[in-house]
């Protein structure tokens, strides 16, 4: 099986800066590459193409996105996107794609901070795509893969709740 990974940033890649004292969204895969190399059975197409906090994308970051689906010679595509503002990419996207199956992911906790929440989510999504599924767009978080407006951020919380 192949799957396309788009990494667009958020906080699932964040790394503490020591010098600078802030936690930073890199513009390389060291966070993937700890999971894909634990799925030997998977073929990875990795593309790093936008590198930044979601709360600071443009719907020129949304087009780059958009246009990376369409040029993915997979039907199977994970976008790694940070959470605060998934909801508004999945949704941009919405009826702009056929044919493919998309999943969205992402953390809350920094996969450098702590693996866990970062490798089941992206874990879930992998395993999500290997079922026989239509073709859409959903979001892997928390336990669940549900078609993506389906699944909301509860910041109370601090989770993905079905809503």
């Amino acid at each position: 099986m192949k799957i396309t990974v788009l990494n667009t940033g958020g906080t699932f890649n964040k790394r503490y800066n020591p010098i600078k004292g802030l936690l930073e969204v890199p513009s390389d895969n060291i966070s993937l590459d700890k999971i894909v190399k634990s799925c030997p059975n998977v073929e990875f197409d990795i593309k790093n193409i936008v590198s930044k906090d979601s709360l600071d994308f443009t719907d020129s970051d949304r087009e780059t996105i958009l246009e990376n689906i369409k040029n993915s010679t997979s039907d199977k595509i994970i976008i790694i996107h940070g959470t605060d503002t998934v909801d508004l990419t999945s949704k941009f996207i919405e009826n702009k794609i056929d044919g493919k199956k998309i999943v969205f992911t992402g953390a809350m906790v920094p996969m450098s901070i702590d693996e866990v929440e970062a490798t089941m989510n992206f874990s879930q999504a992998i395993g999500f795509l290997n079922a026989p599924i239509e073709n859409g767009i959903y979001l892997s978080m928390h336990g669940v893969v549900v078609e993506h407006s389906k699944l909301k951020k509860d910041r109370s919380v601090g989770q993905f709740l079905i809503n």
